[in-house]
């Protein structure tokens, strides 16, 4: 699925601000992230393995920062 980031440039405005907008309009749709999660084919397992890899690396990351936040 493709998705367009459309914006109309608006008269007196320059081309500078345009492209911010546009670059931002982009950010927001997430369609660079979209477009490189879709740039090869992940087979079902290792999709599932990589899923499991960044809970543990989300689990691990909170541990540390709640035992962090205990010291004093």
């Amino acid at each position: 699925m493709i998705t367009l980031a459309y914006v109309s440039v608006n008269y007196n405005e320059s081309i500078e601000s345009a492209l911010r907008r546009f670059k931002r309009k982009v950010m927001t749709e997430e369609i660079i992230k979209d477009y490189k999660k879709h740039q090869h084919f992940v087979p079902p397992g290792q999709k599932a393995k990589l899923k499991s890899a960044n809970a543990r690396k989300r689990n691990n990351k909170r541990r540390r920062m709640r035992s962090f936040g205990n010291r004093r």
